[in-house]
């Protein structure tokens, strides 16, 4: 029989994949990285050895969850507002009185503890894929993703022009382009996606970004095969923003432009009307829905746009606001929000199914993040990005079956086990690649510093 590198049996494996196949006391094989065979654990033992074992003893086992919109470098920003917000009455819009000019301030080593901070945090709670929204020293963060041993996108904040934005912030249309060549080019791709860190390009959002801007960026990035992350029908000051200037609504202007298309990924999307919906599936825009903090601008339509077929994942939208990185929570505050969106005003109960908030995390992000020939399901040739949920929980008592559990109640606190590109990163709810506690003392002690540039 061949010998692997690894075999994880006695697990109950849920695949994700388009026949949503599960199997009772199955097993893995993965062998460089990737997953050659899935079977019961009879099937598997008796096609394969293997040079390593991992005994689930019963865990749930399930692809990595992909969050398709953090911001890295507002992770030291954890509390801050809301303990500042008891002080004083805070200025708006947030994004531009806050979140900007705190990224501003931030060194290369604060965007690196950022992703240090951020990424072991949501290893621990299930989360192997990040989409980074675009922020200061996107080569911090890969190097941080490099020591975790999460899989990322990395990409730079990008703005040529809006209103009282930090200069260090703003460039020009050339520089901003050239910064965000090189990154691609810094990170690059592989085919078979063995290259866990990436490189992709990044538009702040519509208001603080010239026509010319976007047309360019979105140009150099299809010729490259990246996506383009941007905040997009975010609110109402954008749709005013375009309607005033251009005559039409973002996603109109953006048609116009000729870049929303697959390359363009709109996180957020919580004013997109229905018209938006069909454009965003004809077009194949990918979006983000951050369930976290949506519901406080509107009602995003995030489970419409998930039937049509829209590339949707979940967000956390990193910890500024609701300081959570856990997206098993993000899918629950999904699920509570889109049945109220969708079912209470009409009296139907169950608007959303049980496993439809989870897909979004799992197969939804990846498709998102345009990495589903690779990831977001548990598939023969698919990297070995894999989760152990276990049973042993408060939460886990007494459920009829393992998939109840696991679509109904199970959260970050239940992840046992995290495998990346076949490697362990985390064993025993310990992250095995950083010092956890070494890097939240470095943190606590940083944020205190920062916070006066919020004050």
């Amino acid at each position: 029989m061949p010998n692997i590198d690894l075999i994880i049996q006695n697990a109950h494996v849920v695949t994700f994949d388009p026949a949503r196949a599960t199997t009772g006391d199955g097993a893995i094989a993965i062998d460089a990285g990737v997953i050659v065979d899935i079977g019961t654990t009879a099937d598997i033992n008796s096609r394969w050895t293997a040079r390593e074992r991992i005994f689930a003893d019963g865990k749930i086992a399930i692809p990595g969850l992909t969050d398709a919109h953090l911001h890295t470098g507002q992770t030291l920003m954890r509390g801050l507002l809301s303990t500042l917000g008891a002080r004083k009455a805070l200025r708006i819009p947030t994004w531009r009185e806050y979140l900007v000019p705190f990224e501003a301030a931030l060194s290369y080593d604060d965007v690196e503890l950022s992703g240090l901070l951020a990424y072991t945090s949501m290893l621990q709670t299930g989360t192997t894929s990040f989409f980074e929204a675009g922020g200061p020293h996107p080569e911090a963060m890969a190097a941080a993703a490099e020591t975790t041993g999460i899989r990322g996108a990395v990409s730079l904040s990008t703005m040529d022009g809006g209103e009282r934005i930090p200069g260090s912030m703003v460039d020009s249309a050339e520089h901003a382009l050239a910064r965000n060549i090189e990154v691609v080019e810094k990170f690059p791709a592989a085919a078979d996606g063995s290259a866990r860190v990436t490189g992709g390009m990044s538009l702040r959002q519509i208001i603080s970004c010239t026509p010319e801007l976007i047309v360019d960026i979105h140009r150099e990035a299809s010729k490259r095969g990246v996506k383009v992350h941007t905040h997009l029908v975010e609110g109402t000051y954008e749709i005013d923003f375009t309607l005033e200037r251009y005559g039409k609504r973002p996603v109109d202007y953006l048609i116009d432009l000729g870049v929303f298309d697959e390359t363009l990924h709109g996180a957020h999307s919580i004013l997109a009307d229905p018209d938006d919906v069909d454009k965003y599936a004809a077009h194949g825009v990918s979006a983000a829905h951050c369930a976290k903090g949506n519901y406080g601008i509107g009602a995003p339509p995030a489970l419409a746009m998930w039937r049509r077929g829209v590339k949707i994942g979940l967000g956390t939208d990193g910890v500024a606001g609701l300081g959570t990185l856990d997206l098993f929570r993000v899918a629950m505050l999904a699920r509570i929000g889109q049945q109220f969106i969708y079912g209470t005003s009409v009296h139907n109960r169950n608007a959303v199914q049980p496993h439809e908030p989870l897909d979004m995390a799992i197969v939804g992000g990846a498709r998102a993040m345009g990495i589903s020939s690779h990831t977001g399901s548990l598939e023969i040739g698919k990297r070995a990005d894999i989760v152990l949920i276990a049973t042993d929980g408060p939460d886990a008592a007494g459920y009829a079956s393992e998939e109840a559990f696991l679509y109904e109640c199970a959260s970050g606190r239940d992840v046992h086990t995290v495998l990346v590109d076949g490697q362990t990163v985390v064993k025993d709810r310990e992250v095995r690649t950083a010092d956890v506690g070494e890097i939240r003392a470095k943190a606590t002690k940083r944020q205190q510093t920062l916070m006066d540039v919020l004050d």
